[in-house]
């Protein structure tokens, strides 16, 4: 009977449950998406309905999937992007009826436009395009000597450089992936010759530059939209006539106006979509050092958690690679290949299984944590000379035992000098995790280069450094305490 009421009671609850859980809207690594991200947050919070904004999720492919797999509810994207890289059965010119209606067996929504066009675009100094006579994509074919600098992303996608490259016959050879908002500074510097722009960026007139024409109609038309999740019609109807009465709202100079209030002259996005939408902003009582405490804390769970599951698997699979000589070296294989795969491609291949967030940051981070132990582990133990292991065994003790008590006290020294060497590359890899929504140091870190801030990103990189040097301190101590005296000693000789 108590089993039944309890029952009656949870589906009771589920519906209030259900409604305060907030609405998740994730934004993209550049300044234009996280000012959409806060308008809809704020035109949400105006309307009565909770919502969070998740920052900065890095790329494309991060938010796309973040929505498909329900760790998001919503997102500001663009139609080019759409129609040439998310949705491969849809013409090039789809309007957002078609885009619509191919969205819907996914599950996922679209807005109508918000107002405004934010193609890709090339970009060139003034004076440097004027002294070549550039004005067209085209006239580039004719200085194949040119320095591009493009976005990662740009350089990849199909409706970025290799089909630009394609259609405009361009044989530039110094061709190189930069962040974006780091490609200015590039150009200014004269350390490339051309990059590639959105046209509401702030920087375009700041920095004097000239949007070459796109003479071929190379780019589709990126008009901004919301991405959105449809079984939000039925758990926050509210939410989505939110982002519906967005739509037609946001002109091509409202959006670079706002850009440039963030990039240009250090507001807020919060305080600036707040303007926008006339109401007002979030009271940020955070401080630094309640900004660094929390960061602290976020990092500090990211090592601790994947350090502690690495040492649980990597030390019986160090001692398994050890006696089994076969298989051990196919162990320590497999280890070494997990070791080679780029760190954020790595946080990437998590998202599928854990969504985004703490989890797929911990999962990635383990993984990296299991080479320097094992191979430590395994090195500790094959070094113990044969003639102790003999001498431990004609004692008659057990192989368990003499594993215990002889081979791992050993091998200590090598075993701790692993987990310290993890744990301090898990503290910088770490970072990376801000890229999908982990927190930790990386979250000033990715918003100091979006903004071009140094002190934001000296927030978070110099306690990283900080904490990897007191978890390598702190490991050495702890070596020092569990090796035995005699084994001290001999290694001051």
């Amino acid at each position: 009977m108590k089993r039944v009421w309890l029952a009656m009671m949870a589906l009771l609850l589920l519906p209030a449950w259900t409604h305060a859980a907030p609405v998740r809207i994730g934004s993209k690594q550049f300044t234009e998406s996280v000012i959409l991200g806060e308008v809809a947050r704020l035109a949400a919070r105006q309307a009565g309905v909770q919502a969070m904004h998740q920052r900065e999720l890095g790329g494309t492919a991060i938010l796309w999937s973040a929505l498909q797999h329900g760790d998001i509810d919503a997102y500001p994207e663009y139609t080019g992007t759409l129609t040439h890289e998310l949705l491969k059965n849809v013409p090039p010119d789809a309007d957002i009826s078609t885009l619509r209606a191919a969205l819907k067996p996914l599950g996922i929504g679209i807005t109508d436009s918000l107002g405004f066009n934010d193609t890709y675009a090339i970009g060139m100094r003034e004076d440097r395009a004027a002294q070549l006579g550039i004005r067209r994509l085209s006239d580039l074919a004719s200085h194949s000597e040119l320095r591009l600098g493009f976005s990662n992303e740009f350089m990849a996608r199909s409706d970025g450089w290799p089909g630009l490259r394609q259609r405009y016959g361009l044989l530039q050879k110094q061709v190189r992936g930069l962040d974006h908002a780091l490609s200015y500074r590039a150009l200014a510097s004269n350390a490339v010759d051309a990059i590639d722009l959105y046209s509401t960026d702030a920087e375009i007139p700041y920095y004097h530059l000239r949007t070459l024409e796109d003479d071929r109609h190379y780019f589709p038309p990126y008009d901004a939209v919301y991405l959105y999740r449809l079984d939000l019609e039925q758990r926050s109807p509210a939410f989505v006539e939110v982002l519906k009465n967005l739509t037609g709202r946001i002109n091509a100079d409202a959006m670079r106006q706002m850009n440039a209030m963030v990039k240009l002259h250090g507001e807020k996005e919060t305080v600036v979509a707040a303007g926008f939408l006339g109401v007002q902003p979030d009271s940020d009582g955070a401080g630094l050092w309640a900004r660094l405490w929390q960061r602290t804390v976020e990092h500090l769970r990211l090592v601790l958690i994947s350090l502690t599951a690495a040492v649980l698997l990597a030390i019986p699979l160090g001692v398994f690679a050890a006696r089994a000589k076969r298989l051990g070296q196919l162990v320590m294989a497999l280890s070494g290949v997990l070791q080679t795969i780029p760190s954020l491609a790595m946080f990437v291949f998590m998202i599928p299984f854990f969504g985004i967030g703490t989890w797929p940051a911990i999962a990635a981070l383990f993984l990296y944590s299991l080479l320097p132990i094992v191979r430590n582990t395994y090195a500790g133990l094959v070094s113990i000379p044969p003639d102790l292991r003999e001498s431990a065994a004609a004692l008659g003790l057990p192989r368990g035992v003499r594993l215990r008590q002889v081979e791992l006290p050993m091998a200590t020294r090598s075993i701790l000098a692993g987990i310290k060497t993890a744990a301090v590359i898990n503290v910088g890899t770490a970072t990376l995790g801000a890229l999908i929504g982990a927190g930790g140091y990386g979250q000033p870190i990715v918003t100091g280069i979006r903004l071009d801030d140094t002190g934001l990103i000296l927030e978070g990189a110099i306690p990283a450094a900080c904490m990897a040097l007191v978890v390598q301190g702190l490991f050495e101590g702890v070596e020092r305490w569990l090796t035995p005296r005699g084994m001290r000693l001999e290694a001051r000789q």
